[in-house]
């Protein structure tokens, strides 16, 4: 089984989880643009259970979801970079893929692309939904 490493730009926060993701996703809602300082973030959905931090303690911020469950955010209180989100609607992490030491992974959907600024770009390959899609709400 393979495990998947990760960690802020600094070092001083680590983090693992093993098997592969349940879902790789680009997602455009303002959330997340306002979280990355860009149009979408990359998150790999990791259940609770696969996931662990594994040096140093990430800062957190945590605010309602659109579910109206809260949604914890962990970044790294030195280096500022977010490093996932914990969607309890949902019971899995939102892992930033970028944080990876080895990012093999490609998204599967876009989602919330209603949201997405005008300038957006969205790949072709990828299933596009203008929030979730249908099966998906919580």
């Amino acid at each position: 089984m393979e495990k998947h490493i990760g960690s802020c730009r600094c070092g001083d926060i680590e983090f693992c989880f093993d098997k592969d993701p349940i879902n790789s996703i680009f997602c455009y809602c303002k959330d997340c643009q306002a979280l990355t300082g860009s149009d979408k973030w990359f998150g790999l959905w990791v259940p609770i259970e696969n996931f662990s931090f594994t040096k140093g303690t990430p800062s957190s911020y945590t605010r309602s979801g659109g579910s109206g469950k809260e949604v914890h955010y962990h970044f790294c209180s030195t280096c500022s970079t977010a490093l996932c989100a914990e969607v309890t609607a949902g019971n899995f992490y939102s892992v930033s893929a970028t944080s990876l030491k080895h990012n093999n992974f490609t998204p599967k959907m876009s989602i919330y692309a209603s949201s997405a600024p005008s300038w957006a770009t969205f790949p072709n390959h990828v299933p596009k939904f203008d929030i979730l899609p249908p099966g998906m709400a919580g």
